[in-house]
């Protein structure tokens, strides 16, 4: 499993312009059940994505293709749950 930070490195207003683009690139790999989880950080200076069943080369690739590629600066970290909810044993 991953968890993806993103960092806006950009104006807010060059993120919003492309905020459409970034949530049909999300839906997408949601329906491909490669993202699990999404959502903006509070204060909003970029985002979180839980990412499953894919390799990290695959998830670099994924990540290239997001239309917020060009305002933010993505982390990814791999970790392994050793303790989940139920309905996150899952991934």
């Amino acid at each position: 499993m991953f968890l993806i930070t993103l960092r806006y490195n950009q104006p807010m207003t060059q993120v919003t312009a492309l905020q459409e683009g970034h949530m049909n690139w999300l839906k997408t790999y949601f329906a491909e059940g490669i993202f699990v989880a999404a959502g903006r950080k509070i204060p909003r200076t970029g985002g979180v994505i839980f990412a499953c069943r894919v390799a990290r080369d695959e998830l670099e690739r994924i990540l290239a293709e997001d239309p917020f590629s060009a305002v933010a600066d993505y982390d990814i970290i791999e970790f392994l749950p050793t303790l989940t909810d139920e309905a996150s044993a899952r991934y």
